[in-house]
């Protein structure tokens, strides 16, 4: 018997096991919530599965998301981002990843963690919505809005709503599984 899953991942099996065992799961670990912040601002303008297909490389190339290591990177490091073709060369977003490590580290100093300081935003609790069809899933949300700015204050970019929100649904911030979807029930028990 065929599991019932959500539209997006189609017949790609690389988007199949990222479904299936990755995206709605709740991430409490620092370094993969700063890895889904990255590939997410990389996903602007982009579909996930070009992000999705380059993944190993943006690992290697940005030394296994280890925030510490990125927020050193310098020049030298920026031209050999610039250079690799193995990850989407775009300046902005891959200076924006640099800076960003560099903020990402300041709400660790501040909070102890970016997972206390970021899940604030859904009260610490997977939001779980109840959508039956594609077109009901937003792009964003109120909480993604107040996540982008505050983000934007403290110094981060390409961070804007929509990016937030995708985020979200990468780190089950948010469950928007369809209701049909054999995930939906997995990554989060219904809101109350």
């Amino acid at each position: 018997m065929e599991l019932s899953r959500c539209y997006w991942p189609k017949a790609d099996a690389e988007m199949l096991a990222y479904h299936d065992t990755e995206w709605g799961t709740p991430v409490h670990d620092d370094r993969k919530l700063f890895e889904f912040m990255v590939l997410d601002a990389f996903q602007a303008g982009l579909s996930w599965s070009t992000i999705l297909c380059k993944r190993e490389n943006f690992r290697h190339a940005f030394a296994g998301f280890d925030i510490e290591a990125i927020a050193n990177f310098n020049d030298k490091d920026f031209e050999r981002l610039m250079n690799d073709a193995g990850i989407v060369r775009n300046r902005l977003k891959i200076r924006a990843s640099i800076d960003n490590a560099r903020a990402f580290l300041k709400i660790v100093e501040v909070h102890g963690s970016f997972d206390v300081f970021i899940w604030q935003f859904t009260n610490g609790k997977t939001i779980t919505n109840h959508w039956t069809e594609e077109k009901q899933i937003p792009v964003t949300s109120p909480e993604a809005e107040r996540m982008s700015a505050e983000l934007k204050s403290l110094g981060f970019r390409f961070v804007g709503p929509t990016i937030c929100y995708s985020f979200m649904q990468a780190a089950g911030m948010v469950n928007d599984h369809l209701v049909s979807c054999f995930r939906w029930r997995e990554v989060g028990e219904p809101s109350k």
